[in-house]
């Protein structure tokens, strides 16, 4: 944090921020040494020392304690307005804190070098296992569907006459499928992305919450499910001013994902609540449920439950909570009884009440 603090501000104005701050608390000083004793004021200006040595650079924090040992000497210990001290004691004291001023200054200085390097160290390893997780995630996830599209289109093309009209439909549903899946994990990726960027700024504008939810569920259906989902939704609630494209990607993988983990024929339950200008959207399903020591982690990058089968990347969720927490939300699990899951959605939002205004005229 204090190297990022250090990378904002430039050398001069480092100076500068310490040549005020020796001024301001010299100041204080100057009003109170005739209560504290300047002995004390030498402890207050080593202090001073400290905490700019945590924040600034070293030559700063090196000019900062030549600065606090002439003005401690200057205005402080006897006599005032010279640098001459009068008893040996003093003299013993000024040295003292001279010499404790820079080791600190260079110590704070190297303490927070080693932390850096340490730093940069962790942050290597976590990239090359984060790569090596990503190869090992997509090499299978993403070679089934392009392998899927070269055999049907080199049946489409090499045996096209011999191919019935059901034949050729069912190779063309193959492609379309495996494009789906494709497609789907090249956004997930992409969407991680952005997330990593830290540059998702959201486009906050007034979203119908009824229409964006049927709209993901018919394309969640679409691909001819096995499950059962019902909405239960309001038709009065308000709209609700967010990012429509970020919310629809949000309830799309917490969809995607709940019919990937439950057996078929299971159901899947939307509700949309509006409160207080916060919209709670709940997707719980009676599957199987995860896991109790499994919850804590379903929300990290790549993560896959143990011992499953289905397919995925292990990023769905991850783009739920960084999603999510874009929009100022919050996201959480449990497991319900007898069995199943449920995710909910908390965001707070400005809303209208124009559409219901619209419907009762």
């Amino acid at each position: 944090m204090s190297d990022l603090f250090i990378n904002r501000i430039s050398k001069p104005y480092q100076y500068l921020i310490s040549l005020l701050c020796v001024c301001i608390i010299s100041s204080v000083c100057y009003i109170l040494s005739p209560y504290i004793g300047y002995r004390v004021v030498g402890f207050i200006l080593l202090l001073t020392v400290s905490l700019i040595a945590v924040v600034f650079d070293i030559l700063p924090v090196l000019f900062t304690a030549l600065l606090t040992a002439l003005t401690w000497d200057y205005f402080f210990i006897p006599p005032h307005f010279t640098l001459d001290v009068s008893s040996a004691e003093d003299v013993i004291m000024l040295a003292m804190y001279f010499v404790i001023a820079m080791i600190n200054a260079v110590l704070t200085y190297k303490i927070r070098q080693i932390e850096k390097i340490s730093r940069q160290k962790e942050e290597r390893a976590n990239t090359v296992k984060l790569y090596n997780t990503l190869l090992n995630s997509l090499s299978h996830e993403l070679r089934t569907p392009i392998a899927a599209i070269i055999g049907a289109t080199d049946n489409l093309q090499s045996n096209s006459a011999r191919l019935t009209p059901l034949n050729r439909y069912e190779l063309i549903a193959e492609i379309s499928k495996a494009s789906f899946r494709l497609n789907q994990q090249v956004e997930n990726l992409l969407n991680m992305s952005r997330l990593e960027s830290g540059f998702i700024e959201p486009k906050n504008d007034w979203c119908d919450i009824n229409e964006m939810i049927y709209t993901v569920t018919k394309e969640i259906e679409e691909n001819k499910i096995a499950q059962k989902i019902t909405i239960n939704i309001n038709p009065d609630i308000p709209l609700f001013k967010l990012d429509k494209g970020l919310l629809q990607q949000v309830v799309y993988n917490l969809l995607n994902n709940a019919v990937q983990y439950t057996p078929p024929q299971s159901k899947i339950d939307i509700v949309a609540i509006s409160y207080s200008d916060v919209l709670q959207i709940i997707i719980e399903d009676d599957g199987n449920g995860f896991p109790e020591t499994e919850i804590e982690q379903v929300f990290d990058k790549f993560y896959r439950l143990k011992n499953t089968h289905a397919g995925g990347t292990g990023l769905g969720l991850s783009i739920v909570k960084g999603f999510t927490e874009a929009m100022g939300g919050t996201v959480s699990l449990e497991n319900i009884k007898p069995h199943g899951a449920r995710f909910t959605l908390v965001i707070p939002a400005q809303r209208t009440y124009l559409k219901n205004l619209k419907n009762h005229e």
